[in-house]
């Protein structure tokens, strides 16, 4: 799922380069933790936080798969 974060949030950002993500906790709750530029924050964000929504979303879509829970937290 770290891997699926990484992607979208690179492809959306000006600077792809300064994507950080982290995966933290373990077992069946874990949090992942997605790291971008200033200048990049509202592009991943959207606007009423519609593209975070919707990249929460897809992560919770794989992590269920996987049979666990995933909250996104964008720093």
């Amino acid at each position: 799922m770290v891997e699926l974060v990484e992607y979208i949030a690179k492809s959306l950002a000006e600077f792809p380069d300064q994507v950080q993500v982290r995966e933290l906790g373990g077992g069946q709750s874990v949090v992942i933790e997605l790291r971008v530029a200033r200048e990049d924050k509202g592009r991943i964000i959207g606007k009423q936080g519609r593209i975070a929504n919707h990249i929460r979303n897809l992560v919770k879509v794989a992590a269920a798969r996987e049979g666990k829970r995933v909250t996104l937290e964008i720093v």
